[in-house]
């Protein structure tokens, strides 16, 4: 039997297969792609918030699957993580054109259902994995480092406040800058550390 989370959860993902009226269904349509609600525990202390789903993610209605998504899992391994001790999802739920960046108007329409998540599953941490996610972030809890950069701010920490309590912000950068430039991989398993230990302290 699903837990009141799950079913929550659920209805949300159900919700988006409707969602007609979405800037980016009729491309969803045309290529026969799904919506990526996201995924992992219901229960989660931590979720990971990405931009928006590729290719892979479109076709398949997970996220995090391409490549991207298995050094993803590979950083979360390394920190003695597995996907599923963790909720992942991204803050637009279709796949834009040619994985072009999500536009405002398209952030902005998918927000509610991101905001519906958050509340669901109530984490303690949030791992940001780009500027997408990282700007979003900042303007739902109303940080004043809003506007600053990703490369200014990844690996630290930044506390916020959520309706259900007090909350950790990590920004990091997206695993696709990593993919092809081992210093940038070398930073992104920097900040992982960085990570876990934001989890041991948080309990």
């Amino acid at each position: 039997m699903q837990s009141s989370r799950q079913s929550q959860l659920q209805a949300i993902a159900d919700s988006l297969r409707q969602l007609s009226d979405s800037p980016l269904y009729a491309y969803r349509v045309e290529h026969n792609y799904a919506p990526v609600a996201g995924e992992g525990d219901a229960h989660a202390s931590i979720m990971l918030i990405g931009e928006a789903p590729g290719e892979w993610e479109a076709k398949s209605g997970r996220p995090f699957v391409g490549a991207s998504g298995r050094l993803l899992d590979s950083l979360l391994q390394s920190i003695g993580f597995q996907r599923s001790d963790v909720f992942i999802t991204n803050v637009v739920k279709d796949r834009p054109p040619e994985n072009r960046a999500p536009t405002t108007a398209e952030i902005q329409f998918y927000a509610p259902f991101l905001r519906q998540q958050i509340v669901v599953i109530q984490p303690r941490i949030f791992a940001t994995l780009g500027r997408f996610a990282m700007e979003f972030l900042f303007g739902f809890f109303g940080l004043p480092v809003k506007g600053q950069k990703i490369s200014k701010l990844h690996g630290t920490h930044l506390e916020a406040e959520a309706s259900y309590g007090k909350v950790t912000i990590v920004p990091l950068y997206h695993p696709a800058v990593a993919l092809y430039n081992t210093a940038q991989r070398e930073t992104l398993e920097t900040d992982f550390r960085l990570l876990k230990q934001v989890m041991e302290e948080v309990g």
